[in-house]
This record gives structure tokens, C-alpha cells and sequence, in this order.
């Protein structure tokens, strides 16, 4: 696999849930150290195609390859699974912390099972990541001792603990408070000057137009429009992102 490529390819992606087409058979690209931002009104399958692009849902038609791993067959071996869940990192809505292990045994925990990393190097790692995110001292704390921000933080270092070359974000910052959205965001801000390749699906505008280097905005299961992110967001082609963007601002 050679660095140019991009870090994820789909062309004609088609993905249904029994008689609902969700994606109606879209194609682009995501380059490496890009951070796209990928907006829409609810139900326009923004998350699906997130979920396509680390092999949580399948894809029914077209043509999806992820790091250089072929999504688009039907069945992945064990071994291209594993390498998937390595190399592209997932941080949810719902934070998704194993409610009984400390914050340090949910950092350490994928990289033993998965990576085989000894403790003494799962722990050094962990610590690293807990101190990247701004949570040194939450090490031993429980997920029920953390605000919904600090929670976040830890399922971000979490997923920065195996290693990812790809990021991807499902609306990160939908679940929390809205005094804690800024330091969630801070964070992964940091990432994408540090050059981490960054799937973002989101309802922060400002982050997409200050973070992000491309936009894809979706409608009815298509990417309606996409290009640089402060172009699509200051100067909307269509009527439908305008009154998308319109009705954003209303409600921030």
C-alpha cells in the first residue's frame, strides 16, 4: 500500500436496512492527515457511512477500501478484521466505557487482547494517551466518577492507545453538556494538528469550519455537496445547505 492512496475510497456505496436505502450510492475519498467533517440533517446517513467505513455495518453494492483493506467483499478473515479494528479508531456518542474497569484497565485492556502488548507497555501507553487527553490523575477513577467530558476524553485516548492511522468521530460531542463540549473538542483539535486522519460526523459547525479540511454534507443518502470546509460552510451552492446551516445557527 503506498502512502498516496487515500486512507478511504468508496464508489457507488449502497447500504439498506430491509426496504430503506440509506445510502444511495455514493462515491469520494479521504486522504491521509485530511479531516473531513461530514454534516446533514438526522437521517441522512451520516453515522451508517461512518459505520461502513470500520466494517460495523456492511455494505450492500459498490466498492469500499479502508487503509488498503477491501470492505467491499461480503466476508473479511479474522485476520483482515483484526488488522481493520487496529488501524481505524471509533469514539461514539455514548462514550462506551466498560462501566467496571478503572480508566486505566479500559486503556489497557484492547491493546493486550488484541495487540498482545505486555502490561508494563499497555500501562506506559495508557498514561501516555490519559495525559495527551488532559486526564492524568482520572487513572484509576471508574467511568461513574467522570463527567460526561472527562468520559469522552478517556474513549478518545481509549481508541488512541491501539495505534489508529484513521479516526472516526459519530457526533462526539451530542451527548454531553454543553459547558463540556469545548474540552472535547480541544482534544481533538490537537489530534488533527498533529496530522491524524479524521472522520468527523458532527453538528459542531464551527469546529467543521475551523478543523476540518473538507465537508461533506449529506441529503437523503447522498453527499449533496462537499468541498473545502470554509467554502462549502461561508458560501452554500444549494438552497438545501443553506437552509441546513441556517437552521444550525438558529439553535446554537
Amino acid at each position: 500500500m503506498q502512502d498516496s492512496a487515500p486512507a478511504i475510497a468508496f464508489e457507488h456505496l449502497e447500504k439498506s436496512f430491509g426496504s430503506l436505502k440509506v445510502l444511495q450510492g455514493i462515491s469520494g475519498s479521504i486522504n491521509r492527515g485530511e479531516v473531513v467533517a461530514v454534516i446533514g440533517s438526522s437521517g441522512c446517513g451520516k453515522s451508517t457511512l461512518l459505520r461502513c467505513f470500520n466494517r460495523l455495518e456492511t455494505i450492500n453494492a459498490g466498492r469500499l477500501v479502508v487503509n488498503g483493506i477491501d470492505l467491499s467483499r461480503s466476508r473479511l478473515d479474522h485476520k483482515q478484521l483484526r488488522r481493520l479494528r487496529a488501524q481505524v479508531g471509533m469514539v461514539f456518542q455514548q462514550f462506551n466505557l466498560f462501566p467496571h474497569l478503572s480508566v486505566m484497565e479500559n486503556l489497557m485492556l484492547a491493546p493486550r487482547k488484541v495487540l498482545g502488548h505486555s502490561h508494563a507497555e499497555s500501562e506506559k501507553q495508557a498514561r501516555f494517551y490519559l495525559e495527551k487527553v488532559g486526564l492524568p490523575e482520572k487513572a484509576g477513577a471508574y467511568p461513574e466518577q467522570l463527567s460526561g467530558g472527562q468520559k469522552q476524553r478517556v474513549a478518545i485516548a481509549r481508541s488512541l492507545c491501539m495505534n489508529p492511522q484513521i479516526m472516526l468521530f459519530d457526533e462526539p460531542t451530542s451527548a454531553l453538556d454543553p459547558e463540556l463540549v469545548g474540552e472535547v473538542l480541544t482534544v481533538m483539535k490537537k489530534l488533527a494538528e498533529e496530522g491524524m486522519t479524521m472522520v468527523v460526523v458532527t453538528h459542531e459547525m464551527q469546529f467543521a469550519r475551523e478543523v476540518a479540511s473538507r465537508v461533506f454534507f449529506m441529503y437523503q443518502g447522498l453527499v449533496a455537496e462537499e468541498g473545502p470546509a470554509r467554502q462549502v460552510l461561508n458560501s452554500p451552492k444549494s438552497d438545501r445547505l443553506r437552509t441546513f446551516l441556517s437552521r444550525m445557527s438558529s439553535v446554537t
